[in-house]
């Protein structure tokens, strides 16, 4: 919940059924084009929609003129787990190391409309920001969240290095945990509109579970709430995605130290080759009891 606003809002709809031919009716064949031949029925009724929202992310540092507070990124997002959004985002484009490099999460207050929707992210002294150079590496879209520059060596560059052995891996277990992480998507079982993100460990039991119209938000959320709490590197874990396994997500769980992901669709080839590069388990359309292994097959058993 967030302030006033959570994750879903009421709506009136009308459903459109159509049935079989219409009873009583001229034959079809000898309908008129303009003519419906079967029959539409219209009914009112109530529906949950997922809520979609701007979020700001601004940064808060001491230089030597002083102290200066910068907008970062905007992304559309769902209300709910914003201070895990916004140090998810910070980690996964190597601004933030550790959960000491945050000093303070607080929501901008003040006249603006907005206020529950721009949070500020106050770094620890000392660390220092090139802002310019951040703006140049991220751009936003309301349809994929915020997403940073797509290049191997863009990765290497914040910070990350080729990812530990990790545990082995059931196939039993791996094939299995888009159903656990179905189940665990409340929101998603009254809206139908978002994507989910989940952190599991190697035995299948559930660390932190996302919901976010936008996939890459939800795999923000959750690695942010590993961040705030000390638990990155997350070299014990597997992240589970809803949808569709993007060179930006395989870059958030190797920014994560995660060395396996698992998604329900299909990986890009950069996604795979990002992988292949940083030594991560990626599967891809794990769905129906199967899935299939494009990079880092030695860890499934």
């Amino acid at each position: 919940m967030i302030g006033q606003r959570g994750a879903t809002q009421g709506t009136r709809v009308t459903r459109v059924r159509t049935g079989g031919a219409a009873k009583g009716g001229r034959d079809s064949e000898a309908a008129a084009p303009h003519e419906s031949s079967v029959d539409v029925t219209r009914q009112t009724d109530k529906d949950s929609l997922a809520v979609e929202e701007p979020f700001e992310i601004r940064l808060s540092w001491a230089d030597g003129q002083g102290r200066r507070v910068e907008p970062l990124a905007v992304t559309m997002r769902t209300p709910g787990a914003d201070f895990e959004l916004a140090a998810g985002f910070l980690h996964g484009e190597g601004i933030v190391r550790a959960a000491e490099d945050v000093v303070e999460l607080t929501y901008c207050s003040g006249p603006e409309e907005q206020e529950y929707n721009v949070v500020e992210v106050r770094l620890r002294p000392g660390l220092s920001v090139d802002m310019e150079a951040l703006r140049r590496n991220v751009y936003t879209t309301s349809s994929c969240g915020v997403c940073g520059k797509a290049s191997l060596e863009a990765v290497a560059a914040i910070g990350c290095t080729p990812l530990e052995a990790g545990p082995s891996l059931d196939a039993a277990v791996v094939a299995e945990l888009p159903d656990v992480l179905r189940r665990r998507q409340s929101v998603f079982a009254r809206t139908g509109g978002l994507h989910a993100a989940g952190v599991f460990s190697a035995t299948g039991d559930a660390r932190v579970v996302m919901e976010d119209v936008g996939r890459h938000n939800a795999v923000d959320k959750a690695v942010g709430r590993l961040f705030l709490d000390g638990k990155l590197p997350a070299s014990d874990a597997v992240l589970v995605v809803s949808g569709r396994a993007s060179f930006e997500l395989v870059q958030k769980a190797v920014a994560a130290g995660i060395p396996a992901l698992v998604a329900v669709g299909a990986p890009s080839s950069l996604a795979v080759d990002l992988a292949r590069t940083f030594r991560q388990t990626l599967v891809g359309f794990a769905r129906d009891g199967g899935f299939n292994v494009y990079a880092g097959e030695e860890r499934i058993a």
